[in-house]
């Protein structure tokens, strides 16, 4: 069953088309990767399914991601795009990704705090709960921020470059943590890791302004070339990673 599908969206900014009549469809049981260069759209393509971003064509989400009024939909934002400065606990952040479901004016139940703070307990930072978000450590964060996704236990869980800013220890401890949900949910994860991500996920989702999906989740640095998406080799905690390059062309979306 399919949870979300797109039909010729297209996404621009002034003038500029950032994604490009791009059909997709997301099943229950779906964990994708998206990966593609730096400007290629990625994060793009992730707003259009939220529908935080006007678009042409269609998004249409299956009823069964709702449950009455509220998106069972779960957002990991990018890091980088946190403000740390704010001045709200880390239970607070956990809690905030209820508001969706609530209404910015309700209260949260002792039921609500609970399940709050046992994910925190499970996901190994229970200590941190009264901690403000910007004294935490930046996989502490992430941790953080995966526990407010999930709290609204949704059908959907959308991750944007979850595994920046973190070590080894954490960026395996995610991964493991995410083949157990996508037991229970759908998952779509951006990354810049080919080398990396391709061990994690069960397709790949190629975005540079077009997008072609994989029905694998084994990709060849020759079909990233042929596709015209230059890869590099970087070092990340002693271990070589493979990344996208920026480029300005189309990737392998204009290729068959």
């Amino acid at each position: 069953m399919n949870l979300v599908t797109l039909h010729h969206v297209g996404v621009a900014y002034d003038g500029y088309e950032a994604l490009k009549n791009v059909d997709l469809t997301i099943a229950q049981d779906d964990f994708l990767g998206i990966i593609g260069p730096n400007g290629g759209g990625k994060t793009t393509l992730v707003k259009a399914i939220l529908g935080t971003v006007p678009h042409t064509g269609e998004v249409v989400l299956a009823p069964e991601l709702f449950r009455g009024k509220e998106r069972l939909i779960g957002y990991m934002p990018q890091i980088s795009n946190f403000d740390r400065t704010f001045p709200i606990s880390v239970l607070e952040v956990v809690l905030s990704g209820l508001q969706g479901h609530r209404g910015f004016v309700s209260r949260y139940t002792k039921e609500d705090r609970a399940k709050a703070l046992g994910l925190l307990e499970t996901s190994g930072i229970g200590e941190t709960a009264r901690s403000p978000i910007g004294e935490v450590s930046g996989g502490q964060m992430q941790r953080a921020l995966l526990c407010r996704a999930v709290i609204s236990d949704p059908k959907l869980l959308i991750l944007d470059e979850p595994a920046n800013f973190v070590d080894n220890k954490f960026e395996n401890e995610l991964y493991r943590t995410l083949r157990e949900l996508n037991g229970r949910m759908a998952i779509v994860m951006v990354s810049h890791d080919i080398g990396t991500i391709t061990s994690v996920v069960k397709e790949i989702v190629c975005v540079n302004r077009r997008v072609h999906r994989h029905h694998s989740n084994v990709i060849t640095e020759e079909q990233l070339r042929n596709y015209d998406c230059p890869i590099q080799i970087v070092s990340h905690g002693h271990i070589p990673h493979t990344v996208l390059e920026h480029h300005p062309g189309d990737c392998c979306c204009d290729h068959d």
